[in-house]
């Protein structure tokens, strides 16, 4: 073998050793496009509701699914609790009655649509959620001056259209194909859901497990992550075993003792949530005169017999906050009312003054399912006083229409982690009209009124923080706490998306997943 042979052939051995170890070498998951599957174990039953955000109740929950599957004009995002989205910008007029949005070039639904002014208008028009009516009564018109932009009309100024419009207050701001849905119609789209967002709609077998898969060209970035699984696993005990073999990559609402449990096991994290998820009692039956609810006294007693820190030690390991006050501190107008202490004597003595020196027969406590645990902790305190109550969860979209619809008695376990500010959580809870209220009261229904056509900040503050001292007066609700879920993630995760978002408890922005 002469020289130049051999020079040959130590280039070609030199140059296949080079191939061997690039192609040995890890490479990032974005490198060839997204790669992998990230699966979640989540605490509630997966119904095809959730695609819809037309339909988005008083609750964060659908929350999770829309943030891939779908997308918004304005919604929070990290570093930002109102960022433009499908919208790049929006302005303001100096009447406070027109707000303009000027749409993003190139942003397109799965199916290759692009997302025009006239998706925006018909998603709005369709919206029948929580607020649905609330905001049609105000908006006098939504135009269409080009393809690119929408005008909001209202009737008279009103400074909470952005808080409605532009964050998980509502899903009225969400956009989904106007053409789409007109051709497969209602149902059809629940079927086979279409949207503008990172991830795209595979599979459900409902109730049990949903699929969704990256799309290319999402405008924000693109995924990482191929394949994102949504497994419906209610009981905690077997979200926790999926996490340790392996099975689910993130596991949400491990709480307790099983949540200690995940900070133990090599391998796992515990990452806890605070998020704007006030829990509270709703005394249903305060406004019919027979029932004991109906004395104040007695809500009173209820509120003095519930060990609220210790409910919160032992089922969110000390990480919820005690505040006494159905409306998340974080939101704009909150007013901190002095918290009742938890004092069992007290509780006898109110229930005695009251008539009920043995307590007495409280009825049916009802929730969610997926509270059932923090539900049975303050049914523990609630009997130990005298307030005999039976407990009846219900799975959560049968739970969430019952209430809505007023079907419930005596004691319904409330909750809401739905973003806005005081005014729309007493808007919705409070007030005569709203969509959860069981009653109301006149002096809470005429300031809230008032506050909704105050266009000075500090003087609706001030009416705001008035009504919120009614409601605690008035002893209204049986306020247990804002809480912070706890969530554990295995050993495949470099980014969970958990805590992105502030105030937002899920996993999100989905186009953020890492796997390691």
């Amino acid at each position: 073998m002469n020289r130049r042979t051999r020079h040959v052939a130590a280039s070609v051995v030199a140059l296949t050793l080079a191939v061997l170890v690039l192609a040995a070498a890890p490479r990032p998951a974005h490198a060839d496009g997204p790669a992998g599957q990230m699966t979640w174990a989540v605490h509630f039953t997966l119904a095809p509701t959730l695609f819809e955000p037309a339909e988005t109740p008083g609750l964060i929950t659908p929350f999770m699914i829309l943030y891939a599957l779908h997308d918004a004009l304005v919604k929070p995002l990290p570093g930002k609790s109102m960022a433009p989205s499908l919208a790049e910008s929006w302005s303001t007029s100096s009447d406070g009655l027109v707000y303009e949005f000027v749409l993003r070039k190139g942003a397109r639904f799965h199916n290759g649509d692009p997302v025009t002014a006239e998706d925006v208008k018909f998603s709005f028009e369709r919206y029948r959620g929580i607020s649905a009516k609330m905001l049609k009564d105000k908006v006098a018109a939504v135009e269409t001056p080009d393809a690119g932009r929408v005008r909001f009309r209202l009737k008279q100024p009103w400074p909470d259209f952005m808080t409605f419009y532009g964050t998980p207050a509502t899903g009225a701001g969400w956009i989904v194909p106007k053409k789409y849905v007109e051709k497969v119609g209602e149902e059809g789209f629940k079927k086979h859901p279409i949207g503008a967002g990172p991830y795209r709609y595979v599979s459900i077998n409902p109730g049990i497990e949903l699929v969704l898969e990256a799309v290319d060209g999402y405008w924000r970035k693109p995924p990482t992550v191929k394949q994102v699984v949504f497994k419906a696993i209610p009981d905690a005990t077997t979200r926790l075993a999926m996490l340790k073999r392996g099975e689910t990559d993130i596991a949400y609402a491990i709480n307790g003792e099983l949540g200690e449990e995940v900070q133990r096991t090599p391998g796992l994290t515990l990452r806890p949530t605070p998020f704007v998820s006030t829990h509270w009692l709703v005394f249903a039956d305060q406004w019919d005169k027979s029932s004991p609810w109906s004395d104040r006294r007695v809500r009173l007693a209820a509120t003095h017999a519930v060990d609220r820190q210790a409910v919160n030690q032992a089922q969110t390991l000390g990480f919820s906050k005690i505040t006494g006050s159905i409306i998340p501190t974080s939101f704009d107008f909150y007013w901190q009312p002095p918290v009742i202490p938890y004092d069992p004597a007290r509780a006898k003595q109110l229930l005695a003054e009251a008539g009920y020196p043995k307590g007495f027969d409280a009825g049916d406590f009802w929730c969610d399912a997926g509270a059932t645990g923090y539900s049975e902790a303050v049914l523990n305190y609630l009997q130990a006083a005298g307030i005999r109550t039976k407990l009846r969860p219900l799975e959560r979209a049968g739970f969430l229409k019952a209430y809505q619809e007023k079907k419930l008695k005596n004691i319904v376990y409330g909750l809401s982690g739905v973003f806005g500010n005081a005014a729309t959580r007493i808007e919705a809870f409070s007030v005569s009209s709203g969509s959860y209220a069981y009653g109301g009261y006149p002096d809470i229904d005429g300031l809230f009124r008032e506050q909704a056509a105050e266009l000075d900040r500090k003087k609706r503050e001030a009416i705001l923080h008035r009504i919120q001292q009614l409601i605690h007066e008035k002893a209204m609700y049986l306020p247990i706490w804002q809480l912070a879920l706890l969530q554990g993630y295995g050993p495949r995760v470099a980014e969970s998306g958990l805590g992105l978002i502030a105030d937002y408890p899920w996993s999100a922005p989905y186009e953020d997943l890492k796997l390691k």
